[in-house]
């Protein structure tokens, strides 16, 4: 998801001219099987997490104060699901199933959300918030090198839910109407932002395809240096985002 004005720029961007894997197309790129099955271990990953974004939404939705902010959340809801869609139909498109595909990242994600459940309305906005923010960030970071069609796919599907000015919102007020609020999400903050980091490198670690795209075993992939450098992108992000929500990194 994007984030709103007052948060950070997104962690990466495309290439102004890209050159390699992400000058060509899909059908170009694909012909390379090891590059192949690393998009297909990367958009099985991201319609995962869609689909687990579309089901924690619909919850939170349960735990939300007014109707308003009922019909908000399912509205946001919704959006995910047509994301998840998108990557379900791109996947069976290209001849693979999509189940398959999401498969192996069902128990990273489930581990995540089962040590970072949270105990009420506020938790999980900022769950949501800091969460989403982390994988967009990491998928942006992959986009600048995937094929033109594939990471425009990647990007589109990243298009803002409206969920970070929601969250932003709503815990600002929340911590100007009771200022010890604040410590408390404070700390489930960077309990959150650990959980994330360590589930993402996990994921990479035992997928090969994905991890050789990482560290440079495919064309235009990132060294190991450059996934090092990836990571810290990421967590100055999420400080800046901290800040977006009134909440000490």
């Amino acid at each position: 998801m994007t984030t709103p004005d007052n948060a950070p720029d997104k962690a990466a961007d495309a290439p102004a001219e890209p050159t390699g894997i992400a000058a060509q197309d899909w059908a170009q790129a694909s012909a390379d099987p090891q590059y192949r099955a690393a998009v297909v271990d990367l958009l099985g990953a991201l319609a995962y997490g869609e689909l687990a974004a579309f089901e924690r939404l619909a919850e939170d939705a349960k735990l939300a104060p007014t109707l308003a902010d009922k019909a908000e959340l399912a509205k946001m809801a919704s959006a995910e699901f047509h994301h998840f869609e998108q990557l379900r139909d791109r996947l069976a498109s290209i001849g693979e199933e999509p189940t398959g595909a999401m498969e192996p990242f069902v128990a990273a994600y489930e581990g995540f959300h089962k040590q970072t459940a949270p105990s009420d309305w506020l938790e999980g906005l900022v769950k949501a918030y800091v969460g989403d923010s982390i994988a967009s960030d990491f998928y942006r970071e992959v986009a600048a090198r995937l094929d033109s069609d594939t990471r425009a796919l990647v990007l589109g599907v990243l298009d803002d839910t409206g969920h970070a000015t929601f969250a932003v919102e709503k815990v600002r007020a929340a911590i100007d109407a009771d200022p010890r609020v604040g410590g408390r999400l404070a700390l489930w903050a960077r309990r959150l932002m650990g959980e994330a980091l360590s589930q993402s490198q996990r994921v990479v670690a035992e997928r090969d395809a994905l991890s050789t795209m990482l560290v440079g075993g495919v064309a235009d992939g990132f060294d190991l240096a450059e996934v090092g450098r990836m990571f810290s992108r990421i967590t100055e992000a999420h400080t800046k985002r901290m800040a977006a929500l009134g909440l000490a990194a």
